[in-house]
């Protein structure tokens, strides 16, 4: 994990969490809304313990650890851990679309018998028959990135994924003048994130921008996937105007993919979650800007509405850890710096 991160102090994370921005940006268009807690606020620092005086044993099962983006909740995660003396493990596939291998996990996480369990599903319907062994032995769910096809989960801690795309797509019908051809390069089709950052974008262009025709919807979360797909789409719409990427992998892979068409200022890119890859082509100009999450907090809110459930308290059907938009105009400022990661 990058130094940097590890640096990140509790002020500047308090700082970014009690943010409240507006969808509709402040004067200069940079700030986002429904900024939530980046999960650092220590509303309540009791602890949870097992009948035998023993730490409640939590396991997080993640989409993966491929992109920084899980580095940095599993930083959050293990923040929370220290806090409110439990013991965590954190894992996941090796890619996002190892939906067996993360069931797999998912079930071995249960046969030990854990005091709560956090989960973000890659497939949001297969893990259905899991959670509800999960349930049946009395153990909560909380899950984060990505919700499920249930009501089996107590809460889930996460971006408010259409209201974020939603804002990726005002900014992108902004740079291109609302109007013109775009197409979206999605991480999948399967998972909640998936489908809602995809259909944010998509139904506010529709709703908002007549003159927009988005021509083409490709899936892969991974970069070099990612990359084919948008040479491909490059040469299928010679006239595009611009192309958004759902998520760190994908929004990557576009960057690349242009480059490598030889089309670099000649499309407009808008990005998803942050990574050193994106911040550094924020910065040079190759990509527009970004909609970056608030991972720290996702892991952190987790690991704490867990705790909180094990104790019996009450939960909230969600809980909203906030989005921003960024560019080159304010990636260096300390609100924003203190929700990326590289």
């Amino acid at each position: 994990m990058n130094k940097k991160m590890r640096k990140w102090s509790t002020t500047a994370l308090l700082l970014a969490g009690v943010l409240t921005l507006s969808a509709c940006g402040s004067n200069n268009g940079n700030d986002t809304s429904n900024a939530g807690n980046n999960g650092n606020a220590k509303a309540n620092t009791a602890t949870a313990s097992t009948k035998d005086g023993e730490k409640p044993y939590i396991p997080i099962i993640s989409k993966g650890f491929q992109h920084q983006f899980w580095q940095a909740v599993k930083q959050g995660a293990e923040q929370a851990a220290a806090e409110f003396k439990v013991d965590i493990t954190f894992e996941g596939p090796e890619t996002e679309e190892q939906v067996d291998k993360q069931l797999e996990m998912l079930q071995v996480a249960l046969d030990k018998k854990p005091s709560a369990i956090g989960f973000a599903a890659l497939d949001s319907k297969a893990s259905a028959p899991l959670l509800q062994k999960a349930k049946d032995g009395n153990i909560p769910v909380i899950a984060f990135d990505s919700g499920v096809d249930s009501d089996i989960p107590l809460t889930t801690a996460s971006t408010d994924n259409l209201k974020a795309a939603a804002l990726a797509a005002d900014k992108m019908a902004e740079l291109i003048g609302q109007k013109g051809e775009i197409a979206v390069v999605a991480h999948d089709q399967t998972s909640l994130t998936g489908v809602q950052r995809r259909d944010g974008f998509v139904n506010e262009i529709k709703e908002k921008y007549p003159d927009i025709k988005i021509v083409d919807i490709q899936y892969g979360g991974d970069n070099l996937k990612a990359t084919d797909l948008t040479k491909a789409i490059l040469q299928s719409h010679p006239n595009l105007k611009g192309i958004f990427g759902t998520n760190e992998g994908a929004a990557t892979g576009v960057v690349n993919g242009v480059t490598e068409a030889k089309m670099d200022g000649k499309v407009v890119i808008i990005g998803f979650d942050s990574g050193k890859t994106q911040m550094d082509a924020i910065r040079s100009g190759k990509m527009a800007g970004a909609i970056t999450q608030n991972p720290v907090g996702i892991g952190y809110e987790t690991v704490k509405a867990a705790v909180e459930a094990i104790k019996g308290d009450k939960l909230p059907k969600s809980i909203d850890t906030g989005f921003y938009w960024y560019d080159k105009t304010n990636i260096d400022d300390a609100k924003i710096k203190a929700v990326l990661y590289e």
